[in-house]
């Protein structure tokens, strides 16, 4: 039985680094700085150690045998999923090369919200050790942070010491649509955030009433969605007054039509307060079930976003035509591989098609795939990298147990060597 400490963590998309996890054989228990996103995660017990085909138990060559056999003649097989670490996502696309296929990451239909306004018109975004040292204001914009990474306000927001501000607790934080789950966004004083409540597809009518009094435009209308507009004139003022305010939102929270736009309009009104004399930046919360580190490796490696396909010999991006349920739905593709390598709730969706789950042990299905091969969690049973939510910093993850399971990358390098 040991005890390792300064543990980061895969599952919170913040980077968090300073858990002190116990480790008895294969067993873990977070016993220091854990949360309601990052303690079920690490201490979820192993079940599966074997690999299977068709419900048998089998040795790990067997099921990647079986695996390339049944890639072997696709025209278009779908990978989904794409929750790993950089070195899985790397054996992905590799996999995804040689078999012709299309990768869709889980939480890509979120995150198209946001990469549809960056490549439309461009953002000004900041990270969270801007946050931390910085900040000043913060408006929280149609999501819950605490309920994404109960510890962000602890870490990045009520932290003790800053570079550039000597009272951490004078900041403001302001909630626009949702209002907060729990108390993390109370200051250490006692102030609570202030919360402006709209349901959520008023989003758009709101922020866009926001963004012109930010610009000084006249507005001839008294409320918007419930909400005064001279209290959207005083965030306004507080937007323009702050030395370092931050706009966060989450993209995957945005369920309305073309919530793109939305992000779009926030973004907007982000470079048009930076053109008054003060600093404001974006700050849009990511890094769930390896959703940055997909898009990274993917970015780096063809030029385009998670949401590929390589079916014509070269990569083809389409945020659009190569969804998962869309390629499903349609009888577009004839074989799933889901790597799923987090979260054993993340089961792939049903199908009649010839199914391949390479995933994290203890996941249960309700139709038994052909093939399931049980593999290693990153940051848990191998050491490896994953890209937190501002892109900007890969966490290096530690190993903290032998539980002789294979990482993905391994398991996906294999039936790619095999085809």
């Amino acid at each position: 039985m040991t005890e390792i400490t300064e543990v980061p963590s895969p599952f919170c998309g913040i980077g968090t680094d300073d858990l002190t996890i116990k480790v008895d054989g294969v067993l873990l228990k977070v016993i220091e700085n854990g949360c309601a996103v990052n303690t079920p995660a690490f201490e979820q017990p192993i079940t599966d150690t074997h690999a299977r085909v068709s419900g048998q138990e089998v040795s790990l060559e067997v099921a990647v045998a079986k695996a390339a056999e049944l890639l072997k003649d696709t025209k278009l097989p779908l990978i989904g999923g794409c929750a790993t670490d950089v070195n899985g996502m790397r054996g992905l696309l590799a996999l995804a090369d040689k078999a012709g296929a299309v990768i869709d990451n889980m939480n890509f239909t979120g995150a198209r919200n946001n990469f549809l306004a960056l490549q439309d018109s461009g953002w000004m975004n900041t990270t969270l050790a801007e946050v931390k040292n910085r900040c000043d204001l913060l408006l929280v914009v149609g999501t819950d942070v605490e309920a994404f990474a109960p510890r962000f306000f602890e870490r990045y927001l009520w932290n003790k010491e800053s570079m550039f501000l000597d009272d951490t607790s004078s900041r403001e934080v302001i909630y626009l649509g949702r209002a907060p789950s729990g108390t993390a966004s109370t200051s250490p004083t006692g102030k609570a955030a202030q919360v402006l409540p709209c349901a959520i597809e008023d989003l758009p009518e709101v922020i866009a009433v926001l963004r012109a009094l930010v610009k000084k435009q006249p507005i001839r209308v008294t409320s918007v969605a419930g909400i005064a507009v001279a209290d959207l004139q005083a965030i306004a003022d507080k937007l323009l007054a702050a030395t370092y305010g931050v706009v966060t939102w989450g993209a995957g929270a945005l369920a309305f039509r073309q919530a793109e736009l939305t992000v779009q309009t926030l973004s907007e009104m982000i470079k048009d307060i930076n053109n008054q004399n003060t600093r404001c930046s974006g700050l849009p919360l990511a890094g769930k079930e390896g959703d940055q580190t997909a898009n990274q490796v993917c970015g780096w490696t063809t030029g385009y976003p998670a949401r590929t396909r390589f079916s014509s010999g070269y990569p083809e991006y389409d945020p659009f035509l190569n969804e998962t349920k869309v390629l499903l739905e349609n009888g577009e593709v004839d074989a799933l591989v889901w790597v799923q390598a987090f979260n054993v709730n993340a089961v792939p969706p049903e199908t009649s098609l010839p199914t391949i789950v390479v995933g994290r042990s203890g996941m249960t299905f309700t139709k038994e795939p052909d093939v399931f091969i049980p593999v290693g969690t990153p940051g848990i049973d191998h050491a490896g990298h994953a890209y937190r939510m501002d892109n900007v910093v890969a966490i290096r993850l530690k190993k903290l147990r032998d539980s002789g399971l294979p990482s993905t990358a391994e398991v996906l390098n294999a039936i790619e060597h095999a085809l």
